[in-house]
């Protein structure tokens, strides 16, 4: 099985580094160059599902990134 790691990036993307299928919303299957991706969550890019660092200009705050922060230093640590 092919290793994939979505990081979330403070007040920005998502950034997805592994090997990914992207498909759109008629089943045709995005041509991706490489491994590493960049995908929107601010909602505010030209190029979605991507991002395009539109993120910056509309000064995006993840509070999902916070909440994931929190949220690891909340729990145990494993052993």
């Amino acid at each position: 099985m092919a290793d994939v790691r979505i990081e979330v990036t403070r007040n920005g993307s998502y950034h997805v580094v592994g090997p990914v299928t992207v498909v759109d919303h008629k089943g045709n299957e995005v041509v991706l160059d490489g491994e590493d991706i960049w995908l929107c969550r601010c909602g505010h890019s030209e190029t979605k599902p991507f991002c395009d660092g539109s993120h910056r200009r509309v000064g995006f705050k993840g509070a999902i990134a916070d909440s994931v922060e929190l949220r690891m230093k909340e729990e145990p640590a494993a052993e």
